[in-house]
């Protein structure tokens, strides 16, 4: 069964994570060169991938005990926020142009470049902890996953507009916050539990 409540907060943590993240800046650059339809598709298979890698980690996770559990994903996040708070900006990634527009050269571009550059990326380690935090894998990678994709999509389709009206820097620090909150409350159960 599908916990709503599961898949919006995974939801939340997970778009505001992406939102300042290369690839939606990647999303962006290759939605202005090609035909968005075809980009996300291969943006959208590759989160799919990743994802379902997160969750399965997530997953492997909820064996250990659950004040372990607790105390490694509080760690994480705490982690994940620091991440956010510190890094510098990017100049953006550089991103070859596939010499055909046709659909499969496209998809495969945005597919392979996601693909390589998500791999073990902070919303992808953050995945796996909601994962193993919740214990529910279907509504984690469904939150997950269709915030990923909403966050391809706005890159692809209109990422300088939202860019133009609402801050980087207040995108990542309301981020960084959520996260704070959730390694804090994921260690005062480790403790308290």
């Amino acid at each position: 069964m599908i916990s709503l409540t599961v898949m919006a907060v995974v939801f939340g943590v997970v778009f505001l994570a992406e939102l300042p993240d290369k690839t939606a800046l990647a999303g962006l650059v290759l939605g202005t060169r090609y035909r968005a339809s075809y980009v996300f598709a291969g943006v959208a298979a590759a989160f799919a991938v990743h994802v379902a890698l997160a969750v399965a980690a997530g997953s492997v996770l909820t064996l250990l005990p659950q004040q372990l559990v607790h105390a490694i994903t509080g760690v994480l996040f705490l982690g994940g926020a620091a991440m956010l708070l510190f890094k510098k900006d990017d100049d953006g990634e550089e991103v070859r142009k596939p010499e055909d527009q046709s659909f499969w050269k496209v998809a495969g571009a945005g597919f392979m470049l996601i693909l390589v550059a998500e791999f073990g990326d902070l919303t992808q380690i953050m995945t796996a902890n909601l994962a193993a935090r919740y214990d529910d894998p279907l509504s984690v990678g469904l939150g997950a996953v269709l915030a990923l994709w909403a966050v391809a999509g706005l890159g692809i389709v209109g990422g300088k507009a939202l860019m133009k009206r609402v801050p980087l820097k207040l995108i990542t620090r309301i981020a960084a916050l959520l996260m704070l909150a959730l390694g804090v409350w994921s260690l005062w159960e480790a403790v308290a539990g």
